[in-house]
């Protein structure tokens, strides 16, 4: 998935709320979606939670788009033409729908709900996803992990991992990066990383330990989901800071609420985006637009795209400066 023209790693929208909690209750920040085309005159509109202002990362994590369901009727679905990527992974994951992705490893894989795909776009790689014709609602999320200095130019790769659905209190999890449960993802990533579906049963109150070194974020798909004491609406990401060791969530709904939780070790480097290039200065996002433009080897073909590739926008006339989360209050 791209990021919109002109998008870069500190968009203005959004807006971080923190949470009301007694003495002693871990703090959790609100941060909220802002709603952006993903380009075409029927532009399929995504909300995106990060990056934004009042956080750029998560952990490794450092772009989440969440779309659907839509209609594919009238939003015409997903029609990614060749794209490039730098600097990180892409994670796709899917509620509802089935996206066909294609890249310039030779990969063509389908991508359904309930299963993960994992993208490493280290020195270079490219990629299309098309929603596939007998698909009538799209919905899932689109994730993006920003790759450490010492492994942002990795080889290009693909991994697949159907995880296993687990029922704990009330809710079914499926772990799809790192541990949790009890369960472990065999997927390789360049940094410790937490990804999970949480589907928690009308009213149910799940507690889970988790890692105490890592911060955590909880978006919700569907549901009003309390976090501790802070109430989540659909689309809202609720950040907790490292410390936390178990994590408390309530479904406040008479129906099924979706969530997914994300998690890592802060992401001690301050990190450039821009379009879908990840550097640490303006001149490494400069260079990936040139060397796309001139169709360098640096990204690839694919050779059976039905169509031309995706052209990178204008740069913008002020030099892109790297960000770092701000300093914990």
């Amino acid at each position: 998935m791209v990021s919109p023209e002109g998008d870069t790693e500190a968009p203005s929208g959004g807006s971080l709320v923190e949470g009301d909690r007694p003495a002693g209750s871990p703090r959790v920040d609100v941060l909220s979606a802002r709603e952006v085309p993903l380009g075409g005159p029927r532009a399929m509109r995504v909300r995106r939670t990060l990056p934004q202002r009042a956080r750029t990362l998560i952990g490794a994590w450092c772009f989440a788009d969440h779309y659907g369901p839509l209609e594919v009727a009238e939003s015409g679905g997903m029609v990614m033409a060749p794209h490039p990527h730098t600097g990180l992974q892409t994670v796709s994951w899917l509620f509802g729908g089935e996206i066909e992705h294609r890249d310039t490893l030779g990969t063509h894989a389908l991508i359904r709900p309930g299963e993960m795909n994992l993208m490493t776009g280290g020195h270079g790689i490219a990629h299309s996803e098309v929603s596939t014709p007998h698909t009538t609602v799209l919905h899932g999320v689109q994730l993006w992990v920003a790759l450490p200095e010492e492994h942002r130019d990795a080889a290009r790769d693909f991994q697949h991992h159907v995880p296993e659905a687990v029922q704990v209190d009330g809710a079914e999890i499926r772990v799809f990066l790192g541990s949790l449960v009890g369960r472990t993802s065999p997927v390789r990533t360049f940094t410790p990383l937490l990804g999970a579906e949480i589907v928690l049963a009308p009213r149910a109150t799940l507690t889970i330990g988790v890692d105490g070194v890592f911060e955590h974020g909880l978006l919700v798909d569907s549901g009003d989901v309390r976090l501790f004491d802070t109430v989540l609406r659909p689309a809202d990401l609720g950040y907790v800071p490292r410390g936390a060791e178990t994590l408390t969530m309530v479904n406040e709904t008479d129906a099924p609420a979706r969530t997914i939780l994300l998690g890592g070790p802060p992401f001690g480097e301050a990190i450039v985006m821009w379009w879908n290039f990840i550097g640490r200065s303006h001149e490494d996002v400069v260079k990936a637009r040139e060397d796309w433009e001139a169709s360098s080897e640096r990204f690839g073909v694919i050779e059976d795209f039905p169509g031309g590739r995706l052209p990178a926008p204008a740069l913008p006339n002020a030099v892109i400066t790297p960000r770092r989360n701000p300093p914990t209050r």
